[in-house]
């Protein structure tokens, strides 16, 4: 039998053609596969090689300072989590409202269409026109930089992420449940809210948490908006330092500890956003099953 079958795939050419077509297609996957693995692998190795010898006691409790003077990089690692936690603050309650009209009120409206395509410019909008728009509407007309506007910034960055990850869970819940809701007396309202939202709760947390990991490196609109300090700094009315700052500053910079300090800044922002990444991989997955 496998002799016959054997000799049909030698006697047809366009059976050895797909048979060739398809170890090609195989061989070209797993190389590209590869190649990505290798580049992602040696962008984590040079990070970790060259941000853990900067990486001390010092760097995380000292913050900011000239060359030299054993400085850290605490006042940015505080100052990127109040303004990321503003952020999220400010966009997730427009993001989820935004996302629960689109699905559950708005549907095929004409409002419902332009606002899903405003938050789909939005999405795709390089972040450092936000950064020129924050500037123009909350930095120029005040007179100076503040962690309020960089906040903001990053808010508009997160809120279609926020939009459009809320809208696609709600539109994945059974409409047999909303029926159920309503067959039960209760009002649209209350089904939206105690019954749709809380079962694609964990799917809408995920896009909470990808649009934290989304903010939360972006350095552009922060030269912007809030500038950046070497001093601490807690009020949300003044310059903010942040860990992206920090990074642009200190990279391009001839003093060794600077680069060092660049290096470290780099490493801890990566394993923040790699450790978002796999709470939303994996920490939400057996809720969703």
């Amino acid at each position: 039998m496998s002799k016959t079958m054997g000799e049909g795939w030698r006697k047809d050419p366009r059976a050895t053609q797909r048979l060739v077509m398809d170890r090609l297609a195989t061989g070209m996957s797993f190389a590209a596969t590869g190649i990505l693995v290798l580049a992602l692998a040696s962008i984590l190795w040079t990070l970790l090689w060259n941000g853990l010898a900067g990486l001390s006691i010092a760097a995380l409790i000292h913050p900011m300072g000239p060359p030299g003077s054993n400085g850290g990089l605490a006042n940015a690692i505080l100052g990127s989590f109040i303004q990321t936690a503003v952020a999220l603050i400010l966009a997730t309650p427009i993001g989820l409202g935004c996302g629960i009209y689109l699905s559950e009120f708005g549907s095929g409206s004409k409002f419902a269409t332009a606002v899903r395509f405003v938050s789909d410019v939005l999405l795709s909008a390089p972040s450092i026109l936000i950064g020129l728009f924050v500037y123009l509407v909350l930095v120029a007309p005040f007179g100076h930089f503040s962690g309020i506007a960089g906040s903001v910034a990053l808010a508009i960055l997160a809120v279609p992420i926020i939009v459009r990850t809320t809208e696609d869970m709600l539109r994945l819940v059974p409409v047999a449940m909303r029926e159920a809701g309503s067959a039960l007396g209760a009002a649209h309202w209350r089904v939206v809210l105690f019954l749709c939202l809380r079962s694609a709760l964990p799917g809408v947390l995920t896009g909470i948490l990808l649009a934290l990991a989304r903010v939360s490196g972006e350095t552009a609109p922060l030269l912007f908006t809030s500038l950046g300090n070497q001093n601490w700094s807690f009020s949300l009315n003044k310059p903010m330092a942040s860990l992206p700052i920090a990074i642009y500053q200190y990279a391009g910079a001839s003093y060794d500890d600077w680069v060092r300090l660049a290096w470290t800044g780099a490493l801890l922002v990566t394993l923040g956003v790699l450790s978002i990444n796999i709470i939303v991989r994996f920490g939400f997955r057996s809720k969703q099953s």
